[in-house]
């Protein structure tokens, strides 16, 4: 079991590393990213944290999967 959960982990890093920073660019080129005056609205602050959760939790399973692989 515990080999199939490190595999996941990984998988879950890779994923979560590849696909959503990619989503980034063409977010921030969205028009609905910044307001008449050029700040950035809600819809791109909250795209942005999403992706920096996602990079956050692709982190976080790589450390496990480290962790277990050693233990």
């Amino acid at each position: 079991m515990e080999p199939l959960l490190i595999v996941l982990l990984f998988a879950n890093a890779v994923f979560n590393a590849v696909v959503w920073p990619r989503f980034y660019p063409r977010i921030a080129k969205d028009p609905r990213a910044r307001d008449a005056a050029g700040k950035p609205t809600a819809f791109l602050v909250v795209h942005t944290v999403l992706i920096a959760i996602a990079l956050v939790l692709a982190l976080a399973s790589v450390i496990a999967a480290i962790a277990a692989l050693v233990s």
